[in-house]
């Protein structure tokens, strides 16, 4: 492709709504265009890098044996009510576009497609003998994002492969599982990327295990804590770990202690002369379940912790049933005027005991009358702990569970790991923290969709049993622009040489040399006929605004027509390194073809 005769145009300012790196950078080398609030065209350049992507996703797909398809985007409600998710995605996390026909049916634009899969495998698959199937797409999903940023990373529209799989039982779930982390694997090293696969949380999707694969970069919305062993790794969301070991306490009888404005644990702690180590704080939140309603939560946690709401609201779903109810819709710590429409009396907030008594909760038919009380196992093995006195401005000191305070019956690991606590796996390994931008996810989601929509099969007993499915989804778009937040420098983009728009550039310095064209012209069609996809900077414009270009879109090679080819010969820099050298004009597509060929195989 001629510059001249494409659509380019570059821009020599960040734009001002452009937060991180690789959205200023694809918005300033016109590979993409914004159309609206996390609406993006993918423009020539940007569309070759989509179809580059795209082609290394399906090769390591089809190898696996997956097939792939095409899915509708319009999905009736009526399906994600079947499977539970409608309320989830509409109400709870608010991100399915939703909207009512002519006809007055209830639709959504696909975030994901589990639900319409399932209903595929329920009218088609009849018999074991047509397990295990696997099913993906590449095509365009829809979320209502509340907050658009940083252009593809979080927009309301995306590219992403979604894939399924159906099985006869757990065990050859986990061998697909297994066939995909290796397929994400090869993937994303074949893009020229550096990542991590880590444990993650499998949240709205659901099923009883996940994997992340990060695209390492100091933007990611993600943390990941690892050890260097490289024997764990997982989305803080998700991680655990062992905290450190708490200190003795200084006291030995129980006392209550006058405590004025001690509302947090730093001041309490100095006013004491305690360890953080030796308090239970008691976290007050409030769940609203999808049948509206209303409990309110107690968590107990040791002092110098701090609750995972993500883990939180993993075990509140658990016992979501105990309400009538099947997920959770909102969770939140309850602000005073939200307290005021369901406490029967005034709360003792940062003093509150774990006994707080359920007479604090005010009869209501939407609100549960009594606490939901979860104690983190830091706390367990305490003794003559310091926490609330359920009475403003006091505290109790030297209490102890079994004595002072019943221990509750639910106890649960719903502490934030974090960066320097000691490995489960490993005392001696610490966890060390890293950014990272979520570009894949996997999921064992069991029969979590088959038993809720009533797919199943016939084994060969002749038995009805639910089908186990697995789901495997990869951001296309999202993995294109990590790959810019990974490599990029103050000039510009540094594609990986795979998944780069064109190999090299050719450009003529001066258009009105008779010369430089002509060599540039023949260097430009037979480099591409060769295989190496070439454009050619054959613009009216100075050399330093096509070098600056060159250098801004990222192309891996630059081949420049200028006062060399008097001796023969070209310049060819390349992008990532800027190693300059004059190469043989004749030698020029031999030398490309060797150093593309290296760049792809050193990746394989």
């Amino acid at each position: 492709m001629r510059l001249s005769q494409m659509l380019f145009v570059t821009l020599r300012d960040d734009p001002a709504d452009a937060e991180i790196p690789s959205h200023k950078l694809l918005l300033r080398a016109g590979y993409i265009r914004r159309i609206g609030s996390g609406i993006y065209a993918y423009l020539p350049l940007m569309w070759r890098v989509l179809q580059k992507v795209s082609q290394i996703v399906r090769e390591e797909m089809n190898a696996t044996g997956a097939q792939e398809c095409l899915l509708p985007q319009l999905q009736p409600a009526d399906l994600w009510k079947e499977s539970g998710r409608w309320d989830t995605y509409t109400k709870a996390e608010g991100i399915m576009f939703s909207l009512i026909d002519r006809r007055e049916q209830q639709l959504g634009l696909g975030p994901t497609h589990e639900e319409v899969i399932t209903t595929i495998a329920r009218d088609m698959i009849r018999s074991y003998r047509q397990l295990p199937l696997h099913l993906y797409q590449i095509q365009t999903k829809f979320r209502d994002e509340i907050r658009p940023r940083f252009g593809l990373m979080r927009g309301r529209e995306f590219i992403m492969k979604d894939g399924y799989s159906f099985h006869v039982d757990e065990t050859s779930l986990k061998e697909t599982y297994q066939d995909m982390y290796q397929a994400y694997t090869n993937m994303l090293r074949r893009s020229g990327l550096a990542f991590r696969a880590v444990e993650a949380d499998s949240g709205a999707i659901g099923g009883s295990g996940s994997t992340e694969f990060m695209v390492l970069a100091e933007a990611g919305e993600d943390e990941v804590l690892y050890t260097e062993d490289g024997k764990y790794a997982a989305n803080v969301e998700k991680a655990v770990s062992l905290p450190i070991d708490a200190e003795p306490s200084r006291f030995t009888t129980y006392q209550k202690h006058d405590t004025p404005g001690t509302d947090t644990i730093d001041k309490l702690c100095q006013l004491l002369k305690c360890s953080p180590t030796q308090v239970v704080k008691n976290v007050l939140y409030q769940t609203v379940y999808d049948n509206g309603i209303t409990v309110l939560v107690l968590v107990s946690i040791r002092g110098d912790q701090e609750v995972n709401e993500v883990k939180l609201q993993n075990e509140l779903t658990k016992i979501a049933a105990d309400y009538g109810a099947k997920t959770i819709i909102a969770l939140d710590v309850p602000n005073v005027e939200t307290q005021q429409t369901w406490t029967a009396k005034s709360l003792p907030l940062g003093y509150i005991a774990p006994d707080i008594a359920d007479e604090y909760i005010k009869g209501n038919k939407q609100i549960h009358s009594q606490f939901v009380r979860l104690v983190d196992q830091t706390t367990v093995d305490l003794k003559n702990f310091v926490t609330g006195a359920n009475e403003t401005g006091y505290h109790v000191v030297g209490a102890n569970w079994g004595k002072q305070f019943q221990l509750p019956a639910r106890i649960v690991d719903i502490r934030k790991a974090r960066p320097g606590d000691r490995a489960v796996h490993n005392p001696e390994q610490t966890l060390f923290s890293a950014r990272g931008i979520e570009v894949g996810h996997i999921f064992q989601l069991g029969t979590k969709y088959s038993q809720a929509m009533g797919a199943t099969y016939t084994n060969e007993q002749g038995e009805e049993k639910p089908l186990f499915m697995g789901c495997f989804g990869v951001g296309v778009s999202r993995l294109a622009q990590s790959a810019v937040e990974q490599s990029y420098d103050k000039d510009g983009i540094i594609w990986p040489v795979a998944i780069a728009p064109y190999h090299a550039i050719v450009t003529i310095p001066n258009i009105n040399d008779a010369q430089q064209v002509q060599v540039a012209q023949q260097l430009y069609t037979e480099l591409n006929q060769a295989g190496v996809e070439t454009l050619l900077d054959d613009r009216d414009e100075r050399a330093g605004v096509k070098f600056k270009d060159a250098d801004l879109i990222g192309i891996p090679y630059r081949i420049v027509t200028g006062r060399a080819i008097a001796n023969g010969k070209v310049e060819v820099v390349e992008r990532a390194t800027r190693k300059s050298q004059e190469i043989a004009i004749d030698e020029v597509i031999t030398t490309l073809q060797q150093w593309i060929t290296a760049a792809i195989e050193a990746k394989n």
